[in-house]
């Protein structure tokens, strides 16, 4: 016997951007039929409107109606809830959605992932969620949210953050990559490989670029650690040597590789490799540049090295992977 499908509720206001509700929806439903082709047992995935004032009909600002079928406080509490892009100023949802802050707790402790898209995190942070964590919003929100949440970590470098089941998304193209994202947890790997093939093949690599995690190998607290990590991220084609970075951050190469794995769980040699696959596999995606070019923007010092090791960590090699995966070329300017 299958399953009971996921539950997904996105929250309906007339202020909402409808591709923030439209393409999550697509790439579940993508997800879930691709998962029931592979296993009649695999779990489908019920997407449902929720009117922010109740049941009825939602006019949005562009014209489109969309019909809310019931209120958020008369479902039962879902996988994930949505609450969508707001169109300008966030004032007037934010008043909308006022009565809604006690069942955006209840939900939250009852486990519901919590996904904002752009200035609706607000929504969230209102209603008192995202005080001591990780949050972002869309960039033209960034000074006004952070002096109106002074107890909420924004994080202005990142277009998605995660703080145990709170997501933030900072713009809709955002939401797509987390969506994704969402989907390799439910549905697998094989899955949402086949979901951002169909969609956009460069959504995972921008969601793990994208995104602080508070779950993540940058959650902990040793800053000389993260700093670590930032410099690795802000300078992946120098050269770097376990002496070169304990001499940077003043202590013993022993010292700092103890650091470094008990803060993160692996070495730091391991995650610059880590961090140079993810950015030659964005690099794959997103231009035309020649493999030599993209070996040595990311550190490597010969391309056969660059794909001897790319094949070790994705079981293809780079020129395999960039005609698997790619569904659309762009051209790589000014390179």
């Amino acid at each position: 016997m299958p399953s009971p499908p996921y539950r997904a509720v996105a929250l309906l206001y007339p202020d909402a951007l409808a591709t923030s509700v439209t393409l999550p929806m697509e790439i579940l439903h993508a997800a879930a039929q691709r998962a029931r082709a592979g296993g009649r047992a695999a779990r489908g995935c019920a997407f449902r409107l929720a009117g922010a004032a109740g049941p009825g009909q939602v006019r949005l600002g562009t014209g489109l109606t969309l019909a809310a079928a019931t209120g958020l406080a008369a479902l039962p509490a879902p996988d994930l809830l949505l609450l969508p892009a707001i169109w300008r100023s966030p004032r007037r949802t934010r008043r909308l959605c006022e009565p809604l802050h006690g069942e955006l707790r209840r939900l939250a402790a009852a486990g519901t992932r919590l996904c904002s898209v752009g200035t609706a995190s607000r929504v969230i942070a209102d209603a008192g969620l995202l005080d001591g964590r990780s949050a972002t919003t869309h960039w033209s929100d960034f000074d006004r949210f952070a002096d109106d949440y002074p107890a909420v970590t924004l994080r202005r470098r990142h277009l998605i953050t995660q703080s145990g089941n709170l997501y933030c998304a900072g713009s809709v193209n955002s939401i797509a990559d987390l969506l994704v994202h969402i989907v390799e947890q439910w549905y697998g790997v094989a899955v949402a490989r086949a979901v951002e093939s169909q969609f956009s093949p460069e959504i995972r690599q921008a969601f793990r670029s994208a995104a602080f995690l508070e779950d993540s190998r940058t959650s902990h607290h040793d800053e000389l650690v993260l700093d670590a990590q930032l410099y690795l991220q802000e300078h992946l084609a120098a050269p770097h040597s376990l002496g070169t970075l304990a001499r940077r951050a003043g202590v013993a190469p022993r010292s700092f590789s103890r650091r470094f794995r008990r803060a993160t769980g692996t070495t730091p040699m391991a995650y610059l490799l880590a961090l140079r696959i993810g950015e030659a596999r964005s690099l794959l995606l997103h231009s035309d540049l020649p493999l030599g070019e993209i070996a040595w923007r990311c550190g490597w010092q010969s391309a056969s090295r660059f794909s001897e090791q790319f094949r070790a960590r994705t079981g293809l090699a780079p020129r395999d992977f960039r005609a698997a995966t790619r569904g659309k070329r762009f051209q790589a300017h000014g390179a």
